[in-house]
């Protein structure tokens, strides 16, 4: 793996920055977890979610209506991995760690692994973010090209167009081949898998078991094959289109800049947070109803700056963050609205698959 060093020597932004956060939290009596207003977000997601799966085995309903139950079940899983595994894997849904080890689980529930994602999120994305040769988030495939220094496929020049099915059956690759492709390859793009001890790997197989039993044989067996299929699959598209959206809005846009290691160790002359400023974006921070659905990853400058503050606390982070950008002539990426950060994220999309002048 090619090693990534910031310019962290003074580290002035981070350091003046996490002052007047420390201060906001002091001053207002906060603490940097989760609050009752992410509590009942929880209840109000986990219960949706059960009593959706519950009422697709035994309901009684038609064609249409199963299509769209299924699809609030996978909607309201991706609540229960935005507000709820996403505060607790990084630690910060509550200051008792075996809380957010117990919700963190909740990813396990959803057919991921807890383990593998903290390795893949917590400690490669939100260290190398946009680093091409490092990021797996951006890691470089013949399906879709996601920055500049990424090689070129004629396959690129479509990707505009066919990115909407790929995210759409993201979350079904993820949990069946990407996982268990990099469980076996021991790593996660281009970072060794270190320290998965027995108890990681006996949760990893059973997780995956338990999946298979609760969203494929109970459901085949309630409802049949046919309409276990249908309704497998819609869950997957919204669950799939929610993720994919959701993060590449953050990062994969023509304001966001990036990286490349080339095989090679790089020093950046940027502190790393202004390196998470420089590739990081907001997007509809007015708009309460996506902040509220998404856990507050619509506010995700706010987010890799202070990964372990929990979601609840960012749209007041937010105006701190942008003062001090202002000071320190940085640009604060911020969209006003979700329609304009898709538009953003589909041109720039449409340009990295336009053959390069050198190609």
């Amino acid at each position: 793996m090619a090693k990534v060093t910031y310019n962290n020597k003074n580290a002035a932004f981070y350091k003046a920055l996490k002052a007047d956060v420390d201060a906001y939290f002091h001053d207002q009596n906060l603490r940097k977890t989760g609050n009752r207003r992410l509590y009942i977000k929880t209840v109000v997601f986990l219960i949706i979610s059960i009593c959706t799966y519950i009422f697709l085995l035994t309901g009684r309903y038609n064609t249409v209506s199963g299509i769209s139950l299924s699809v609030l079940l996978g909607l309201s899983l991706a609540g229960i991995g935005f507000n709820i595994m996403h505060d607790a894997c990084h630690g910060s849904y509550s200051s008792r760690k075996w809380v957010n080890e117990l919700l963190g689980l909740t990813l396990n529930a959803l057919g991921g692994n807890a383990f593998m994602w903290k390795l893949k999120h917590n400690i490669i994305h939100h260290t190398y973010t946009n680093v091409d040769g490092v990021d797996d988030d951006i890691a470089k495939s013949p399906v879709l090209r996601q920055c500049h220094t990424q090689p070129w496929k004629p396959a690129h020049r479509l990707q505009h167009i066919y990115l909407w099915p790929v995210y759409a059956i993201s979350s079904f690759l993820w949990i069946f081949l990407i996982d268990i492709s990099k469980y076996f390859q021991k790593r996660i793009y281009t970072t060794p898998i270190h320290n998965m001890d027995r108890s990681e790997h006996v949760i990893f197989w059973v997780s995956k078991l338990l999946y298979l039993v609760f969203y494929v044989a109970i459901p085949v067996y309630a409802v049949g094959w046919a309409a276990w299929a249908v309704g497998f699959a819609c869950m997957h598209v919204a669950l799939g289109l929610s993720l994919s959206v959701v993060f590449q809005l953050a990062h994969v846009i023509e304001e966001t800049t990036f990286e490349f290691t080339g095989g090679e160790d790089v020093h950046l002359e940027s502190e790393w947070a202004v390196h998470q400023v420089k590739t990081t974006a907001d997007f509809a921070p007015d708009n309460k109803v996506i902040s509220w659905l998404v856990g507050g990853l619509n506010f995700q400058v706010v987010h890799h700056l202070f990964p372990r503050i929990s979601h609840v606390h960012y749209p007041a982070l937010s105006a701190i963050v942008s003062r001090r950008c202002k000071e320190f002539g940085l640009t604060y990426n911020c969209l006003p609205n979700m329609g304009v950060a898709i538009r953003s994220h589909y041109r720039f999309m449409k340009m990295l698959g336009q053959r390069p002048a050198a190609a």
